[in-house]
């Protein structure tokens, strides 16, 4: 706060030394002027990242520097289009499911693979069966695996694969579990918020999102497409082990509740 003032207050200065010198028309003037060249600067900007984008996007590989502009789409472009959505009365949760798609397939354009130990499957409590007996608050292997959720399904594509496997309570604990097991990519499984708010934040660490569904509401027996999962395993670890033995190396299957 304190710098922004000073910052103010020596543009303030600035602009009223300029006015005793040149006049107040000719200021007002060039500063209208500045103003239209930034606006061309930033126009011209916008629209080389958006053709970027497209042919990122329509030939599934990554375009020139498109890759180097990523950050520029998650902390400046999305968070634009979310306030101009809310003014133009677009529905957020379209932005969001855009925006990880559009997300996705950058992060596929680049042909990223990760050994097995360094990646990192995330996914949130509530596809867990909400009147299961048994809760898997500690490791996920205590499962009964009756079938009811994909909870199972879970724990053989982990050991198949050696993967370390967490089950967040939330999305600050799923920032947490990044920051401590730094993991070279990311698959996680979330609501369109908290996947959005997570990509952001980790970025630029390859994340890809799969959005789950909320057939009975939001955080009650939410359902995912398992075969997502599974591609976006098949992305990123090298060598693909799907049909062979799995890795001998122990997975990790843990839940992470809230501390």
């Amino acid at each position: 706060m304190v710098a922004a003032a000073a910052a103010l207050f020596i543009l303030g200065g600035l602009f009223a030394w300029v006015i005793r010198g040149v006049g107040l028309s000719n200021a007002m003037m060039a500063l209208l002027m500045s103003f239209m060249i930034l606006s061309m600067a930033l126009l011209l900007l916008f629209s080389a990242g958006a053709l970027l984008l497209v042919l990122t996007l329509y030939k599934g590989r990554e375009a020139f520097f498109l890759w180097r502009m990523r950050g520029l789409i998650v902390k400046v472009i999305y968070p634009l289009t979310l306030f101009l959505g809310s003014l133009l009365r677009i529905s957020r949760e379209k932005i969001q499911e855009s925006f990880v798609e559009v997300n996705n397939q950058l992060v596929r354009s680049r042909k990223i693979k990760v050994k097995h130990d360094r990646l990192l499957l995330l996914m949130p409590h509530c596809i867990q069966y909400n009147e299961c007996r048994t809760r898997v608050t500690g490791d996920i292997r205590n499962c009964e695996r009756c079938g009811r959720c994909k909870i199972p399904d879970l724990i053989k594509l982990s050991e198949q694969y050696g993967l370390d496997i967490y089950v967040a309570t939330g999305g600050t604990l799923a920032r947490r579990l990044i920051e401590e097991k730094k993991p070279q990519a990311v698959v996680a499984v979330a609501c369109r918020r908290d996947l959005t708010s997570g990509i952001a934040d980790s970025y630029p660490l390859p994340v890809i999102g799969i959005l789950n569904e909320r057939p009975y509401g939001p955080c009650i027996n939410t359902v995912f497409d398992l075969q997502k999962v599974k591609d976006a395993i098949r992305f990123f670890v090298v060598p693909d082990p799907i049909g062979e033995e799995p890795i001998a190396a122990a997975s990790t299957l843990k839940h992470s509740g809230r501390p």
